[in-house]
């Protein structure tokens, strides 16, 4: 339900804008929790009673939308934000070189912690890796600028608007940065599981009672605890470029080993302590006016 479409009052010169008033804050958050739910399960619901797209093509189209589930609430909160005069966060819409190059640095950081994690579990007797499942892969997409199009839009782009540009800052107003990693990682693991009942999908393939399926279930936390250390780093433009190195890296791999997977959720939580850590105490006055928009009351301690 909208509320009043009355702007606030235009602020000053040299001033922060209004923040929003708490209700509309946790109205918001709601808001869109429901929607991304709501459009994925339904979608995802479809396709599992088409019987999945390895049997009927049918079910590509509500499997494919059901991806976009979190960056449909995302456009919903920010159209109804819009409405009350209320600008973006500055994590979102905003762009820096530097910031470019950060991702860019991010990126490859998330890639070579599935890298790095499928070399040790190759060396210490896992399977092994092959240059020909990865030509195998890509060509399944169609080539290589189908399969990068592809590992773009479905995961990054249709996710990361919603989870780290939306959930994330209205989450952090209460709360640290760890525990927002946790309840948004455990709610990002829930949103997955109707992917373990559509025939054709990597998460049926893994099977929800296995080691595997169980361990990806897992990974969903130090995974959203990197993407979120991306994005505190350089804003969502990181945390899709990072996203998106993780998933398409898991993919040319052929990560499906329990070993693999288990090495992976140890390096990556790692690497997120690492980043978490240097992070601390370095938010400037620039950037935490960036987010004031988005946040309720200062951030807590």
């Amino acid at each position: 339900m909208l509320t009043s479409r009355t702007s606030a009052p235009a602020p000053t010169h040299g001033t922060a804008p209004a923040a929003p008033a708490p209700h509309r804050y946790r109205a918001d958050l709601t808001l869109f929790m429901v929607i991304a739910f709501a459009v994925s399960w339904l979608s995802w619901g479809a396709a599992i009673a088409l019987g999945g797209t390895e049997a009927n093509e049918a079910a590509n189209a509500p499997y494919m939308l059901g991806a976009f589930g979190p960056l449909i609430g995302a456009l919903v909160v920010r159209v109804r934000r819009r409405r009350r005069g209320e600008p973006a966060s500055g994590h979102v819409v905003r762009f820096r070189a530097a910031h470019l190059l950060r991702a860019v640095l991010l990126l490859v950081l998330g890639s070579a912690t599935v890298l790095l994690a499928a070399l040790l579990a190759s060396q210490a007797g896992g399977p092994e890796l092959s240059l020909d499942v990865a030509k195998d892969t890509v060509e399944d997409f169609g080539g290589p600028a189908a399969f990068l199009v592809g590992m773009l839009v479905s995961g990054p782009l249709s996710e990361e608007p919603g989870w780290r540009g939306t959930a994330y800052p209205r989450l952090r107003a209460t709360m640290g940065t760890f525990r927002v990693c946790l309840v948004l990682g455990a709610v990002w693991a829930v949103w997955h599981l109707p992917l373990f009942f559509i025939d054709g999908t990597v998460q049926h393939d893994l099977g929800l009672a296995t080691p595997s399926g169980i361990l990806f279930v897992a990974s969903n936390i130090p995974m959203a605890m990197l993407v979120t250390a991306a994005y505190e780093r350089a804003g969502i433009v990181a945390s899709i470029a990072t996203h998106f190195a993780v998933n398409m890296t898991m993919i040319l791999l052929a990560v499906e080993a329990p070993e693999v997977q288990a090495m992976i959720i140890g390096i990556q939580g790692v690497t997120v302590t690492v980043l978490l850590l240097t992070r601390r105490g370095r938010t400037t006055g620039r950037s935490v006016n960036s987010l004031r928009a988005d946040r309720p009351s200062p951030r807590n301690h």
